[in-house]
């Protein structure tokens, strides 16, 4: 049984077709992320909008706040230390951890934010090398002689071994 010419034209036709779509159908093409906008000022409003918001005892609103106000200065330790431990609160031990560690990537100087690092993950996600590492970065830049940070040092090298 022979191909109609007229048929077999058309395969051909549908056949270009189908590789031209499948060309078309390839990887999306993307346009480049827009840098993250930063509003220090802006950032300020919503830290205020955030601290009332948390002295009035609405925690949601806090957190709403707060997080817009890391979104425009992920800088800010202080911001990015308040919301982290209202997330902690919230038992958003997960969030609270990453917020953290991307605050310690803008202000690695700020022993706080290594402190209640530390503890998140040894008290509530149980890692334990995270724990050490940030106890022994706040203890540094702290320089205090704290006994009991020393002692959970101290024990957590103990459980490490």
């Amino acid at each position: 049984m022979g191909c109609n010419p007229l048929r077999k034209a058309g395969l051909r036709w549908a056949f270009l077709l189908l590789v031209f779509l499948a060309g078309c159908a390839g990887q999306e093409v993307r346009q480049p992320q827009e840098p993250a906008r930063t509003d220090p000022e802006m950032a300020a409003s919503f830290e205020k909008e955030g601290r009332k918001a948390f002295e009035e005892g609405r925690k949601g609103a806090a957190v709403r706040a707060w997080q817009k106000a890391v979104e425009l200065d992920p800088t800010n330790a202080v911001i990015v230390n308040n919301l982290a431990l209202v997330l902690k609160d919230q038992y958003r031990f997960a969030e609270a951890v990453k917020l953290l560690e991307t605050g310690i990537t803008h202000s690695p100087e700020v022993a706080e934010l290594h402190f209640n690092l530390a503890v998140i993950a040894e008290l509530y996600l149980l890692d334990l090398e995270t724990a050490l590492t940030h106890y022994n970065h706040y203890r540094e830049l702290t320089k205090a002689d704290d006994q009991e940070v020393a002692g959970w040092i101290a024990d957590l090298e103990r459980r490490l071994e």
